[in-house]
């Protein structure tokens, strides 16, 4: 089972109304689909999104010609050769074992991107070629995974507290929980946000994303202001350049437990946080880095260090990974607001997994359960 092509679809859909974070203003939601078809006629989509897709669909095509050829199932091989282009090796300067030289440093986030989308789709292939779902594939047997909804993001002319009424709205839609984006308001205006939602939320679980808004001590002094609402996590709570050494610090200051590694790219910066940095859970996401191959390797370390699988987004894809570990899956992360994700609410595709009465529903379809809606594709195509 060689591969024959990869191909790249770069789709970019408005929102109906601008979004903001603690760090970054949303008016659009774009994503790559990296399409791989083999020799006998298989088919399988990966899914990238972050920064820069431009530069990620370049490298995306340079590595195409790298594995052409290659077979389809041999995932863990594709991925250790492409992702030492990031690294010199012995001669690699002068390509003479028949690679590229290595690439450029500064490009390592869009790199390990285009790995992880190239990645995933060799994943939905084998669970084709495998005919089951990836899920299956990688042992788990429940289709029924828990997940939460996603809102609180700030609007233009919206109340302080209008997340209280959005999130509570998401309990109303059957979610069991909920996360709140924090960080954009004054500390005080944020403690009065949290309150209002856990009053409108009932005992259902409480989440908190606060976008890497403080430093340590502002951390610590936010943390116990809102420790009484009982949260179920701080998603990553410390400014970027903060290590696990901060991160150990503030949850030694702190019984609210720590969630981080969205933005992680591998392994060996995963281990460092899931080892050393008192975190509680672990959010990879095989959409913006490296891929389903890496991220089950982060998630046999997590469960060796007694730490939850909670998978940022795309829980179409990473709900077969939370299946995967029954110990510690915990959730998959979801958008309560269909105006938020017009891919997954608006049309992206045909058939996909389910959330209903706060679960996500795999199926029983090889792959990852989902079938691209190729007319959306073109509806809202770059290139």
């Amino acid at each position: 089972m060689k591969i024959k092509t990869v191909d790249v679809h770069h789709i970019t859909v408005p929102l109906p109304v601008e979004t903001w974070t603690a760090q970054e203003s949303f008016s659009d939601v774009s994503c790559l689909l990296v399409e791989i078809v083999t020799n006998n006629g298989l088919q399988g989509v990966g899914q990238v999104t972050g920064p820069k897709l431009k530069l990620v669909n370049d490298y995306v095509q340079q590595f195409g010609d790298i594995i052409k050829g290659m077979d389809a199932r041999s995932s863990t091989v594709i991925w250790d050769k492409l992702f030492s282009l990031t690294s010199p090796r012995p001669y690699g300067a002068e390509a003479k074992d028949s690679l590229p030289p290595p690439l450029s440093r500064a490009d390592r986030l869009q790199i390990t991107a285009a790995i992880g989308g190239i990645d995933n789709a060799l994943w939905d292939i084998k669970g084709k070629a495998a005919n089951m779902p990836v899920f299956r594939l990688l042992g788990g047997e429940t289709s029924k995974v828990p997940v939460y909804a996603t809102g609180g993001y700030l609007k233009k002319g919206a109340s302080i507290t209008a997340c209280a009424s959005e999130l509570g709205n998401f309990i109303d839609q059957g979610y069991r929980a909920v996360k709140l984006k924090v960080g954009h308001h004054t500390m005080e205006e944020e403690v009065e946000r949290v309150s209002a939602t856990r009053d409108a939320i009932g005992d259902a679980m409480l989440m908190l994303d606060m976008n890497a808004c403080y430093d340590l001590n502002e951390c610590i002094r936010f943390a116990r202001a809102v420790e009484p609402f009982d949260l179920t996590w701080l998603e990553e709570p410390l400014h970027w350049y903060l290590q696990p050494a901060d991160f150990a610090k503030l949850a030694e200051a702190t019984s609210i437990p720590l969630a981080h590694g969205e933005r992680l790219y591998d392994r060996f910066t995963a281990r460092d946080f899931i080892v050393n940095g008192g975190i509680k859970f672990i959010q990879m996401d095989s959409t913006r880095h490296s891929g389903i191959t890496e991220h089950l390797r982060i998630a046999y370390m997590a469960e060796q260090n007694g730490i939850f699988i909670a998978p940022h987004l795309a829980p179409e894809m990473h709900g077969h990974l939370i299946s995967a570990f029954p110990r510690t899956g915990f959730i998959a992360e979801s958008h309560g607001d269909p105006n938020r994700n017009p891919l997954w609410h608006g049309g992206l595709f045909n058939k996909k997994a389910e959330i209903k009465n706060g679960y996500l529903h795999l199926n029983e379809n090889a792959g990852f359960g989902y079938e691209i809606n190729w007319d959306f594709v073109e509806k809202y195509r770059v290139w």
